[in-house]
């Protein structure tokens, strides 16, 4: 196989990794609730109220699940919200299979994607800081910018490589 074939197969496979990310992460936000409870049912042997948790994390887990349950049985229209999270990252995930089929040409996608990846980090930590979200579970957040960051620069530089062989 010639560094061509190499580069634009390396190109497809990473691009493939964002696109499942990317549908999986929107996918987990529609049905919170019953990822919540299947979450705090797995986890048995945590304290039933927020108030009893030893762990900060056990805290925020049953602080979240209350939120959660008390929203969706008053005001369940606000999960339309989460369903629109989702549909965006659905779009998103739909527009990168222009860089599968032609990467060179389509390289502003991955300039886009680095771009969004990086302004997750300064967003999870801004807002999640206004909203009261842990530091600790705004780092997870920021993960996501961090791990979709890595594939993209990959396929970046290797379009970049696949141009200047071209020419």
């Amino acid at each position: 196989m010639n560094r061509e074939q190499t580069l634009r197969r390396r190109i497809k496979l990473l691009t493939w990794f964002f696109i499942v990310g990317l549908v999986l992460s929107g996918a987990t936000a529609i049905p919170l609730n019953t990822e919540l409870d299947w979450l705090v049912n797995q986890l048995g042997g945590m304290e039933p109220t927020s108030g009893t948790a030893t762990s900060e994390p056990g805290r925020w887990l049953l602080t979240t699940h209350a939120a959660l349950q008390d929203v969706s049985a008053r005001h369940p229209l606000l999960f339309y919200g989460t369903d629109w999270l989702a549909f965006g990252h659905f779009v998103i995930a739909l527009a990168f299979v222009g860089a599968l089929r032609e990467p060179v040409r389509n390289r502003w996608l991955f300039d886009f994607g680095l771009l969004a990846c990086g302004l997750v980090l300064p967003f999870a930590l801004a807002f999640g800081a206004f909203r009261g979200i842990p530091f600790w579970w705004r780092l997870i957040d920021c993960s996501f910018g961090v791990v979709g960051f890595i594939p993209l620069w990959f396929c970046r530089k290797w379009a970049i490589e696949l141009e200047r062989r071209h020419r």
